[in-house]
């Protein structure tokens, strides 16, 4: 690659690559220490002292507070249940795995949204995103709280991948799980039964409910006050007019300050935005896109929860790949400096007015604008890579060996399977290959299962 007087570009080098990366993760690295919130691992302290009271003191789960303030543990029984093991450790030494935890579940996420993308760059694609995911807000914010929700993203991802390969036997089991441990994502079982994956449904509501029923054997007292009592007290959780609060219910929270918003209202409008939801994730499931019907259904959870935090919104990533895969570059550069911003904070005391109206609100915003205009439909390719599978896109398919110049291709409603061809084309002259001999050119995958 030349530059502009003739000389090698900076970027056609290892050593410019080199510069640029180290360039770029001293930049983060000042930015992280210095301009954001960190948050004392708040989270992760109200699950360990809820576990440590319970096992060690005798404590019940939902009675335990945080020192010092009124926060306690929100999440069902189950999730109590599954972070037992942090009883056995000390604080710093749950930090520690809390931290681990995340990195793993942050690999898997960006493993499964844009893997291909970043092989196909080798380390200099690896490295820029390394720089680039510390400064997304909802991530930094899951890790200095010590959260929860990457890890429910993974499980989620987990299932997509399982059916895009054609292993649905398994498929459900971490919608599921993450189902019980949090109620949000249970919407996507309302996804695998709008796109006619019965079993992976069925599959999924019992793991639900098999989690749900051990937790209330285990800990009946815990369970009956929660689902009668604490899931409807969003008091516990926070504030609703709190500028973190990022869904449908907290606009309208905010806009009624110091008064309480219309449940009537709130419930109009959760209406409206599952309406949409439905709608869009109807025609991504025609076009056979589940990357996007996976990544709206994410989108949409995250409007209709009455509580919404900056933290949750690590749900908005899958919706990022989509818009790569799309080549929307530009639009998904410009939405993600936003959430990079955390310009919303600038109106932490007073949200009031059209300037708080639309800067408080401003991660809604882009939740709803991705919920009503994200593409949907095969990406389309041009030029050299137009044969090529990116991003999301890469393990959509299930392939099936089926001889040279053909492809099988799953249905994923259906079950079937039917094999396509492709038309006679020119050869490639820049090719040092022969022609094919079938007389069949490169093969086109569509885009016709999950991430």
């Amino acid at each position: 690659m030349r530059g502009p007087d003739g000389g090698t570009a900076p970027l056609s080098t290892d050593r410019g690559r080199l510069a640029l990366v180290l360039l770029l993760a001293t930049a983060v690295g000042v930015f992280t220490a210095t301009v954001p919130l960190l948050r004392d691992w708040f989270d992760l302290r109200v699950y360990y002292g809820t576990v440590d009271a319970w096992v060690h003191h005798g404590g019940r789960i939902y009675d335990y507070r945080v020192p010092g303030t009124t926060y306690g543990f929100t999440y069902p029984p189950f999730a109590a249940l599954g972070m037992l093991p942090l009883a056995l450790v000390g604080l710093r030494t749950a930090i520690a795995l809390g931290m681990l935890l995340n990195l793993a579940a942050l690999a898997v996420v960006v493993g499964f949204l844009v893997g291909p993308a970043l092989r196909r760059h080798g380390w200099f694609g690896l490295a820029l995103t390394a720089c680039l995911l510390p400064l997304f807000e909802p991530l930094r914010d899951t890790f200095s709280f010590g959260q929860v929700n990457l890890v429910l993203l993974a499980l989620v991802l987990v299932d997509a991948r399982l059916l895009s390969r054609g292993r649905g036997r398994w498929a459900g089991v971490g919608i599921g799980l993450a189902a019980a441990v949090k109620l949000t994502p249970a919407l996507f079982i309302a996804l695998l039964l709008l796109g006619r994956r019965w079993r992976a449904a069925g599959v999924a509501t019992a793991v639900a409910a098999a989690a749900t029923a051990l937790a209330a054997w285990v800990a009946p007292d815990a369970s009956r006050f929660y689902w009668t009592d604490a899931l409807w007290d969003t008091a516990r959780v926070g504030r609703l007019a709190y500028v973190s609060n990022q869904s449908v219910q907290g606009v309208l929270a905010r806009l009624a300050a110091p008064g309480e918003p219309s449940r009537a209202l709130w419930a109009t409008a959760v209406l409206l935005v599952l309406c949409v939801w439905a709608w869009r994730t109807s025609r991504a499931l025609t076009a056979e896109d589940w990357p996007a019907a996976f990544a709206l259904t994410g989108l949409a959870a995250c409007l209709v929860s009455p509580i919404t935090w900056v933290h949750h919104l690590v749900w908005l990533l899958p919706s990022f790949a989509v818009l790569l895969r799309h080549r929307r570059l530009r639009i998904a550069a410009a939405l993600y400096a936003v959430l990079c911003s955390s310009v919303v904070w600038l109106w932490f005391d007073d949200a009031s007015g059209l300037d708080g109206f639309l800067g408080g609100n401003t991660y809604t915003w882009i939740t709803l604008g991705l919920l009503l205009w994200l593409p949907l439909g095969e990406a389309v390719r041009t030029g050299p890579d137009r044969a090529a599978v990116t991003g999301a896109g890469a393990a959509s398919p299930t392939l099936r060996g089926v001889g040279a110049g053909r492809l099988a291709l799953r249905h994923p409603r259906r079950g079937r399977t039917r094999v396509t061809r492709r038309r006679r084309e020119a050869p490639d002259p820049a090719s040092s290959g022969p022609p094919d001999p079938n007389g069949t050119a490169q093969i086109r995958r569509a885009d016709l299962g999950p991430p």
